[in-house]
């Protein structure tokens, strides 16, 4: 075994011992080593059996499609003329400067409504907030009352509407 396994020449002792020791262990390791080949299993379509269907691989979606296609292509050509990817085409910069645009002055125009308002328009907004919020409050007390009530009312309603037709 020591004619096979190279050991420096300064090694002596326990350290030549567990070097020679080491190295037999991977020798045999190496000897015994099994086929990985016969391990494994051959599928059946190499065997040329033609009574077999050979399978196919499947096509991603992604790339099939239409849209992706076109995208790749664009990409591509883009890349041949040395345009970089993060580079947009003149039209799109410019449709998407036009709607910044319109939305900044949408948002000036707001804002201007807003502080232009005079005090009697705010005081105007604030009582039609005030009746709305009371004609609600009527409705759910509506709601919550008895039926004969609710049948009262209506019969009241009749009642004044007919009157009115009379004297017209």
């Amino acid at each position: 075994m020591d004619d096979q396994v190279r050991i420096p020449p300064g090694a002596t002792g326990l350290y030549r011992a567990m070097l020679v020791k080491s190295a037999s262990m991977y020798s045999e390791i190496q000897r015994e080593r099994p086929d990985i080949e016969n391990l494994m299993t051959h599928p059946d379509y190499m065997d040329g059996n033609p009574d077999l269907i050979k399978p196919k691989k499947l096509l991603n979606p992604v790339r099939a499609s239409k849209s992706h296609q076109e995208l790749h292509r664009e990409l591509l050509m883009n890349h041949k003329r040395g345009l970089g990817v993060e580079s947009k085409p003149e039209l799109q910069r410019v449709l998407e400067h036009r709607r910044r645009n319109q939305l900044m002055r949408q948002r000036k125009e707001e804002e201007e409504a807003k502080k232009l308002k005079s005090p009697f328009e705010q005081e105007l907004l604030k009582r039609q907030q005030r009746l709305d919020q009371l004609e609600r409050e009527q409705e759910k007390q509506e709601e919550n009352a008895p039926e004969f009530i609710k049948v009262r009312e209506n019969l009241r309603r009749t009642a004044t509407v007919t009157g009115a037709e009379k004297v017209v």
